[in-house]
């Protein structure tokens, strides 16, 4: 039987896909559709860390992903007491002392989603949806902390099944200690060491309903 084969335009349609991609291949019997796609958050605000401290490399980043300072990390801001508790070596630690409710400094409330995730639970499916919604996250690896703004990942259909799968190749990196070409580097899981990961975190800021009446403005968060 001969393979048939589907023009790209016509697979993008068929997928629905908004991210540019490489068609790599047509399908017959028991065939699938591969393509190659990439997510970035775009617009992060270009940031350096005072120095290589942990502590500096840190607070840097997180200004990165949330560019909100009167949430982290400006004097007074939201997050500052809970970061100088925080080991800034471990983001499991991290996780755990900010996760939770805190105050901005005029005493307004705000929720701060803090979820840690291990090597092996690192989920391509939470990946690219966080991504996709303009949230970047941390990646720790080879004991340094870095932004992770996107991923390059290959897409594989089933016409027979309809069933997807999605395997993140690389990882798209910025690191705050640097302003030069050093900055944006990049993980390649096929050529790069997976073991000398220690993990992610994905940090979302919420407004939070005050107890009681209250006469303050409302609170607006920038958008990660």
């Amino acid at each position: 039987m001969p393979k048939l084969c589907v023009p790209v335009s016509a697979f993008l349609m068929l997928a629905n896909l908004t991210a540019p991609c490489l068609v790599i291949g047509c399908f017959g019997q028991g065939q699938t559709y591969s393509s190659i796609q990439e997510v970035r958050v775009s617009g992060l605000p270009s940031l350096m860390a005072r120095s290589n401290d942990p502590s500096d490399v840190l607070r840097t980043s997180l200004d990165t992903i949330l560019h909100d300072r009167s949430v982290c990390c400006g004097k007074d801001s939201a997050l500052e007491d809970s970061l100088e508790r925080a080991e800034p070596s471990s983001l499991k630690d991290l996780a755990a002392k900010i996760q939770g409710s805190h105050l901005l400094s005029d005493g307004r409330p705000i929720m701060i989603t803090a979820e840690y995730f291990e090597p092996a639970a690192i989920n391509s499916g939470m990946l690219i949806g966080m991504l996709g919604e303009k949230h970047a996250l941390l990646f720790q690896w080879n004991s340094h902390l870095y932004v992770c703004y996107g991923v390059t990942y290959q897409k594989d259909y089933d016409p027979s099944t309809g069933t997807e799968l999605d395997t993140i190749h690389k990882f798209l990196l910025l690191d705050t200690r640097y302003s030069d070409s050093r900055r944006e580097t990049v993980f390649n899981r096929e050529t790069d060491d997976w073991n000398k990961v220690q993990g992610m975190m994905r940090l979302l800021p919420a407004p939070q309903k005050a107890s009681g009446p209250s006469n303050l403005p409302p609170l607006l968060l920038l958008p990660c």
